[in-house]
């Protein structure tokens, strides 16, 4: 694997197709052609900059922004991040964005079902423990006598 197949590998198609351009080009130049540092300098920096986004972000951040729903999950992302560095509510803060956020998956689910499907399982899993647990009350309010023997 050469450099711009390695750079490549985690760029979008339009993005690997830019970097293979520019290093053809820099492959076809001469040593009479002058190239322009300035120029080659400012690229790599915005491929860095990149790059360093894409590293620092999850799977799961990186699947969220994939599909039709980015925009929605950054404004998701953001409301979170303010509410963690306020010590705010996040639920009570971000109501309305996860919402929006659930909406668009909800709209674009032949993206977003493996996480809609595991949200949903979530979920269930949540109904059927508050469900024992109301049932372990009921017990032990119909029996208190039952309730305290297994304590000891």
């Amino acid at each position: 694997m050469n450099p711009s197949e390695s750079l490549s590998a985690g760029m979008s198609s339009s993005e690997s197709k830019t970097l293979e351009a520019k290093s053809e080009a820099s492959e076809n130049l001469t040593a009479t052609e002058p190239s322009n540092p300035s120029i080659e300098e400012e690229n790599l920096g915005e491929q860095t900059q990149e790059e360093e986004e894409e590293e620092g972000e999850c799977g799961f951040c990186l699947f969220m922004k994939g599909g039709g729903c980015k925009e929605s999950f950054i404004a998701w992302e953001k409301c979170i991040e303010e509410g963690e560095n306020n010590k705010e509510d996040i639920v009570e803060k971000c109501f309305e964005v996860t919402a929006a956020l659930k909406k668009c998956m909800e709209a674009h689910s032949d993206y977003y079902e493996p996480v809609l499907r595991a949200e949903k399982a979530a979920e269930e899993e949540l109904e059927r423990e508050v469900a024992s647990r109301d049932s372990e009350q009921n017990k032990e309010d119909a029996n208190p006598e039952e309730a305290v023997s297994k304590e000891k």
